[in-house]
């Protein structure tokens, strides 16, 4: 392995801090050779026959830039489409590595579901009328980050009321009001994997009939489909969405609720049960979620309800959106949840809101 690093330059070391220098990168990185990151072009151009994969480092920078020691963000690209004759994608052998969780990485993830587990019940404690969407947003940030969680996952959904019936309502602006739920979808990174973990709760801290009557049918879901996450079961994740729809349809049927043809999966429930997590929330893209699941996976399963305000529809639940997510690793005959730290039974969120 050739690394290509900045030269050590105590000037600009001191604005932007140390670099690794040609040294420390073979001895802290294990590799081959290490040379200056001016050279890069030039290497890569004579290297181009052999080159299997490149991957533009700057691609997601806020500025696309670089900075003047090293190589440029058209260096990357010019490489790779100079090299595209010979170019293999390794993305899928990568993906396929990153699929299979080790047990260090399951390790890394539980820490990171606890972390987020708990501070859903700081943020569950600290939620009433008064406040507004981005304080709760805060406290949950505040929670993860003094618990271990260097940063979050990615941008939460904190919606109040008929806000979470917005998919990816990411405003998080409007304030709470007496009465209504809260859908909150968070999740602390530790150590470079992510957590993703959504619960919904009531404001002023007790559940209305109505409320009650539609969580029990997204918790029933959710507990079902968990429990189908194991090889022996060998199922997908659209068979466990499959599975999950089947539920929620005969949840609503039980309440009265008949919505119009095809609204369930229009409207009602629109998203998939789950995706596969890992270093990324949404993690190892190009994964099939029709492929069967097998042990050392890690999943999300993610059944939701979300009734519009429609005349179509009792007007007691109209308004109201739920979502019940948790991670879970495939085991060989039982799933291991990993955001078992967050409270989901309506018992319990009613405790940790009346603390």
């Amino acid at each position: 392995m050739t690394m290509f690093v900045a030269p050590k330059n105590a000037n600009v070391e001191m604005w932007e801090g140390a670099r690794t220098g040609l040294d420390a990168a073979k001895e802290l990185f294990g590799a081959d050779e290490s040379l200056l990151s001016r050279l890069f072009k030039r290497q890569s151009t004579k290297s181009s026959a052999t080159f299997t994969f490149t991957s533009n480092p700057y691609s997601n920078s806020p500025t696309g830039s670089s900075s003047s020691s090293s190589p440029s963000s058209s260096d990357f690209d010019r490489t790779e489409s100079d090299s595209m004759s010979a170019t293999k994608n390794l993305s899928p052998l990568i993906q396929e590595q990153r699929v299979f969780k080790s047990d260090a990485e399951v390790k890394i993830m539980r820490q990171a579901g606890e972390i987020s587990g708990k501070a859903f019940i700081e943020t569950m404690k600290f939620t009433d009328p008064s406040r507004l969407e981005h304080q709760v947003y805060a406290k949950f940030d505040f929670e993860c980050r003094m618990r271990g969680s260097q940063m979050m996952a990615y941008v939460p959904v904190v919606a109040g009321g008929s806000n979470a019936l917005t998919m990816h309502y990411v405003n998080n602006d409007q304030p709470l009001k007496d009465g209504d739920l809260i859908l909150m979808d968070a999740g602390g990174e530790y150590n470079g994997y992510a957590s993703d973990i959504t619960r919904t709760w009531p404001v002023n801290g007790k559940f209305t009939k109505a409320q009650q009557d539609l969580y029990e049918v997204v918790l029933h879901a959710n507990k079902e489909c968990i429990k189908l996450c194991t090889e022996e079961h060998g199922v997908s994740l659209n068979q466990i969405h499959d599975v999950s729809m089947k539920l929620i349809k005969e949840g609503i049927a039980r309440l009265g609720i008949k919505p119009p043809l095809h609204d369930v999966d229009r409207r009602l429930y629109p998203h998939h049960v789950g995706h596969y997590l890992g270093m990324d929330v949404h993690d190892t893209g190009d994964i099939s979620r029709s492929r069967t699941l097998r042990e050392g996976m890690v999943i999300t399963i993610e059944p939701g309800l979300y009734i519009p305000k429609d005349s179509a529809y009792p007007e007691e639940y109209q308004g109201i959106g739920i979502r019940i997510e948790d991670n879970v690793v495939i085991g060989k005959t039982a799933p291991h949840i990993l955001s078992v730290t967050a409270p989901k039974e309506v018992v319990d969120i009613e405790y940790c809101c009346a603390s």
